[in-house]
């Protein structure tokens, strides 16, 4: 099994993560008429499809113990569950923030949930497995807060989140923000202590979990909708063939962002990498201003809280990773 056996190396990894976990919406961006509750189904074939090609390459080189298959065979039935469980709460957590987006725009839904997200997530994740400087790390969770917040800011800012928000909307985000920072605990204990999983193969549950509960949550909610009107199965199976290509492709980038995070967390814990990883809004707007041009035109106020998401990433990237000693 590789793993970084090197800081550098593993930062590496860790922002590697950032970008697929800020870059893989852009693929839903790419489809025209296809709703998201369809497209899920193609996210989530992709994320379990790349957690096994990484699990069959990277995963099994050196084919001794650590290697995907015999630390599957080896692992506790506690561990697999607890990855499992991960998978299904992402799983969940997941639809509800696009929910969140559509409800409230994302000027409120990111800030909120993924804020959430990063407090509990870098929290409990450092409670289960205590390793690096907490001073450090919880001033680079305080920055990357604040990052958040400021990306919320210049969204907001552009004119386009203008509509009322509602209270369904507000408890949807943090709902929502709950519940994607337990993934991160969860692999942690799946991760730790005997008999327990490899980051390959906690991958591989977790991915596992999130497709097997599309079976709940993706069809519960293409029945009843938070927006919109409800759809039918048969809208997957009419669906174009480049809706379901870049759905896949968008479960693949994540797949691989979410590999890297946990293999990266194999040297650091899984507190300092998940933390990094969540600079992903840094990227998701790095692409709206260079890609899909959100900020053209933008006022000055807008400039600013963008520099100023930038700038406090940057600070929060650099501190936990000094956290790591």
């Amino acid at each position: 099994m590789f793993t970084p056996q090197t800081f550098p190396l593993a930062l590496l990894m860790m922002i590697t993560s950032a970008i697929c976990w800020g870059s893989w919406a852009n693929t839903y961006k790419g489809v025209k008429n296809y709703r998201f509750e369809l497209f899920y189904w193609d996210y989530a074939i992709g994320i379990f499809l790349m957690s096994l090609i990484w699990g069959h390459t990277l995963g099994s080189s050196g084919h001794d113990a650590s290697s995907l298959a015999n630390n599957i065979h080896a692992a506790g039935t506690s561990k697999v569950v607890y990855a499992l469980i991960g998978g299904v709460i992402f799983n969940l957590a997941n639809l509800l923030l696009v929910a969140a987006i559509d409800m409230a725009g994302l000027a409120v839904a990111f800030p909120v949930a993924i804020g959430i997200a990063l407090v509990v997530g870098t929290l409990f994740a450092y409670l289960l497995q205590s390793k690096g400087n907490p001073a450090l790390l919880g001033l680079g969770v305080i920055c990357a807060l604040v990052a958040v917040i400021l990306d919320g800011k210049a969204y907001g800012s552009l004119g386009k989140a203008g509509q009322s928000i509602s209270r369904k909307s507000i408890i949807v985000c943090i709902v929502s923000g709950v519940l994607m920072g337990l993934w991160a605990p969860l692999l942690t204990s799946a991760m730790k202590g005997g008999n327990s999983l490899g980051p390959y193969s906690a991958v591989v549950f977790l991915t596992l979990g999130a497709l097997l509960s599309c079976f709940i949550w993706n069809l519960y909610f293409m029945k009843h909708p938070l927006v919109g009107e409800p759809v039918s199965f048969s809208g997957f199976f009419r669906g174009p063939a480049s809706g379901h290509m870049l759905g896949v492709l968008g479960g693949l980038i994540w797949g691989t962002g979410t590999v890297f995070n946990m293999v990266a967390a194999h040297l650091t814990g899984v507190a300092i990498s998940y933390a990094i990883g969540q600079s992903a809004p840094m990227v998701a707007a790095l692409w709206g201003v260079f890609v899909w041009k959100e900020f053209a035109g933008a006022g000055s106020k807008a400039k600013m809280y963008l520099a100023g998401m930038f700038i406090f990433y940057g600070l929060a990237i650099l501190l936990i990773a000094k956290a790591n000693g």
